[in-house]
């Protein structure tokens, strides 16, 4: 399929896409309060001036931009900041991120009408496009408009991979787009100059650059005092499937451990009721962070369904297991829990952060586990070993934090565009000098 038959193909089936959406609407996968956000029709004005825009599709890839808005916010003040995402959950986690004055939008669906109004209204003066969510439509329309754009944090998993060299023209069309790819790894690099991009770099993975994840300071002391002297653990971002083999290792554990506290924070929060049912029905006493439940001495698993909250959970516990690692999903940021002092467990299925999987594994900060006795087994080894968990834990944070200059990289490869944009106090200096 072309790109002018994509484009076709969308502009006539607007009935259709329409209707998927409101069955999502009706699902509780849209917001029903900007649903008209998902259309191309802004729920605010344009600010007067330049205006950069980031698309990053989710959760995982809005953090990874925060360490860009933030010097983005603090150093060109006088540009205005767009950041567009496509889930409610991200949505929510980055009205409490975001610096006061960046504004937050959701999407339009690659629709060429939608993406039309979007573009017309928001008028981006530059735009930086998160990871690899390569929408035909948005794409296209800005390599017709020549806006600037870049790949920023580029990576392309096997899948991708596989799924575009299907496609190869349009893959090289899309890629087009980008006057400079940015890629996380040189993998994803050599990746992205195999589908057809003739401008990559590899100033390295965004996510090492963001800031540690917040946590109130009430609800951390309160949570402290209510588990106190207890043995516990967090498994987060977990997947369907994988909550059940967390349970069984929890019922191993608590042979040696029976005061053991399991913390499961699950990726999708709405699956709440679901996992406490399971659990429940697995023999487990649950108390769910949604509800306000007591966490009690009878408490087996805390269940954390609530969205901006692992930072908190990060830092009560100093084990932490990867979720959608034990599925074939491809894993979750390991570095998070190891910037904020957790040694790490995750299962075979990283495919998504390979890279650093293996940083994580090389320098002994990480343990790889495939079942339930051998996820109960590591587990165990960290809670009894204080000494083995310190050295794990110290190697994790050498790992997280060893890669301070990459925003430094990114920002060397963006400041020619951001000064046509808005030239920054250092460039007007220099004019001034020469004169």
């Amino acid at each position: 399929m072309s790109i002018t038959v994509y484009r076709s193909l969308t502009w006539m089936c607007g009935p259709l896409v329409s209707r998927y959406l409101r069955r999502r609407l009706s699902m509780g996968k849209e917001d029903h309060r900007r649903f008209g956000e998902r259309f191309g029709e802004a729920s605010t004005s344009r600010p007067d001036g330049a205006l950069v825009w980031i698309h990053a599709a989710s959760v995982g890839e809005s953090l990874s931009m925060m360490s860009v808005i933030e010097r983005l916010h603090r150093d060109r003040p006088e540009i205005s900041i767009l950041i567009t995402s496509g889930t409610v959950s991200s949505a929510q986690i980055l009205k409490d991120r975001l610096p006061m004055g960046v504004i937050h939008q959701y999407v339009p669906v690659d629709r060429i009408p939608w993406v039309r109004n979007f573009l017309d209204h928001w008028r981006p003066n530059l735009i930086l496009w998160v990871e690899s969510e390569f929408w035909p439509g948005v794409l296209s329309e800005i390599d017709n408009r020549n806006i600037p754009a870049f790949l920023v944090n580029a990576r392309i998993s096997d899948r991708s991979l596989r799924f575009w060299r299907k496609l190869p023209w349009v893959a090289k069309r899309l890629l087009r787009t980008f006057e400079l790819c940015m890629a996380q790894t040189e993998l994803d690099a050599d990746r992205l100059r195999r589908l057809g991009a003739d401008n990559v770099v590899c100033p390295g993975n965004l996510k090492f650059a963001a800031e540690p994840l917040p946590a109130d300071p009430g609800l951390l002391a309160d949570l402290e005092a209510k588990i106190a002297g207890r043995p516990r653990w967090v498994a987060f971002s977990t997947h369907n499937n994988e909550e059940e083999t967390i349970a069984r290792s929890h019922q191993k554990l608590s042979a040696n451990f029976p005061e053991l506290l399991t913390i499961i924070a699950p990726r999708h929060p709405s699956r709440g009721e679901e996992i406490a049912d399971k659990l429940t029905s697995s023999g487990l006493t649950v108390a769910r962070r949604s509800r306000g439940d007591a966490i009690s001495s009878e408490t087996n698993v805390l269940l954390a369904d609530t969205i901006g909250e692992l930072g908190l959970f990060f830092r009560v516990s100093d084990i932490a297991f990867v979720g959608g690692s034990l599925v074939p999903h491809g894993g979750q940021n390991p570095i998070e829990p190891a910037r904020l002092g957790c040694a790490i467990v995750y299962g075979p299925h990283m495919d998504n952060f390979l890279a650093i999987d293996a940083e994580l594994t090389t320098a002994g900060a990480a343990a790889h586990v495939g079942s339930v006795d051998e996820l109960a087994r590591e587990i165990g080894i960290l809670l009894s070993n204080a000494e083995h968990r310190s050295a794990r834990i110290a190697a994790a944070s050498v790992v997280a934090d060893g890669k301070g200059n990459i925003l430094d990289a990114v920002f060397l490869y963006l400041a020619s565009r951001l000064n046509e944009i808005s030239p920054s106090d250092a460039a007007m200096v220099g004019q001034d000098e020469s004169t």
